[in-house]
């Protein structure tokens, strides 16, 4: 079967390696699409810190069953999952309080250990998640990063009624407020330099947009939610300065500000702002597989709008064109999606 492998920056090769072998308790997928993300990004630039080379990637994936072990029940071939990607160890204070996503010792497929970039995967059948037959293969690749906006959602503690702002509106800033939505936020606000990404925001049901080149986003927030009133929660997707300083500026008194943009480097806070307006700074991490669940049902009651998100779809043969889409036209990209089959 074919498998994409990177060897070094910005070099993928392919190589033909035997189908794997799978185990009793282990799953043979055939790997239908794959989706592209900013961490695989990084890699392919070699500024990933934890994806060593050579590096088998591709952990947004969608699949059907091949084959199952004699252990697996509940699965038969044809049917549609993807994958929660996550390896944990299982022992560590974190795993043995349900919060594996921050496993002392984890790894994630397609990054430290081989992800999915080939024709086929074996997989243990407790990590996959069945998808709805009538799911494309589209939305079954943008679950995994669904499933990131669930967690940051949640962390956020009860949405229902609330009126949310999200900074950034790339594909995670979008899914965060879509989900929002779809877990029943009140009013839903997002803004971004990118026109391109505010429409397709207005696209996907968010019910504002700001451009702060080109408008106040207080001013915006004011007329929008209520100048006593403001933003309930506000969630930081970019993984900037700028935007973390413009969430701390903007927060109400009190409001939780949920960080889920990854930080490159070590971020400038004005920590004094935080303390003296009693602001809540909340990291999340990832999903556990609960996640999962939770974003296959927003999707599958049409809450979540996953298709608007797809800008670009690329053959296997053209891997590396993915990730150059990405590098080249971060203005009119979203989600660029890899067809395996």
């Amino acid at each position: 079967m074919r498998q994409a492998v990177m060897n070094e920056t910005a070099v993928i090769t392919f190589r033909d390696v035997p189908v794997p072998e799978i185990k009793d308790d282990e799953v043979l997928v055939k790997v239908m699409e794959i989706g592209v993300c900013g961490s695989d990004v990084h890699v392919y630039h070699g500024h990933h810190p934890y994806a060593p080379f050579p590096v088998v990637q591709g952990h947004e994936v969608s699949c059907e069953v091949e084959k199952t072990g004699k252990n697996v029940k509940g699965l038969v071939k044809g049917d549609k999952v993807t994958i929660e990607p996550q390896v944990s160890c299982g022992t560590c204070y974190a795993c043995r309080h349900g919060l594996y996503n921050i496993c002392d010792k984890l790894k994630v497929i397609g990054f430290q250990t081989p992800g999915t970039a080939s024709d086929f995967f074996a997989v243990p059948a407790n990590k996959l998640v069945k998808l709805p037959a009538s799911m494309t293969h589209h939305e079954g690749a943008m679950i995994e990063p669904l499933s990131v906006a669930v967690r940051a959602v949640k962390q956020a503690g009860e949405i229902k009624g609330k009126k949310v702002l999200v900074l950034g509106a790339g594909p995670i800033g979008n899914l965060v407020a879509q989900t929002a939505k779809g877990l029943g936020a009140a009013k839903v606000m997002i803004s971004d330099l990118n026109e391109y990404r505010l429409k397709k925001a207005l696209e996907c049901g968010v019910d504002y947009t700001v451009n702060p080149s080109k408008q106040d986003l207080s001013a915006e927030i004011d007329a929008k939610f209520g100048s006593d009133e403001r933003a309930d929660m506000i969630f930081e997707c970019v993984g900037a300065n700028a935007t973390m300083d413009a969430a701390i500026d903007v927060a109400r008194k009190g409001t939780p500000i949920i960080v889920v943009g990854v930080f490159g480097k070590k971020a400038s806070v004005d920590l004094a702002k935080v303390n003296e307006n009693e602001l809540r700074l909340i990291g999340t991490a990832r999903y556990v597989i609960e996640d999962f669940e939770t974003a296959k049902d927003l999707v599958a009651r049409k809450l979540v709008k996953l298709a608007p998100l797809v800008s670009d779809v690329v053959d296997f043969a053209d891997y590396d064109k993915a990730y150059k889409l990405i590098q080249d036209k971060p203005d009119s990209t979203m989600k660029v999606i890899v067809r395996i089959h």
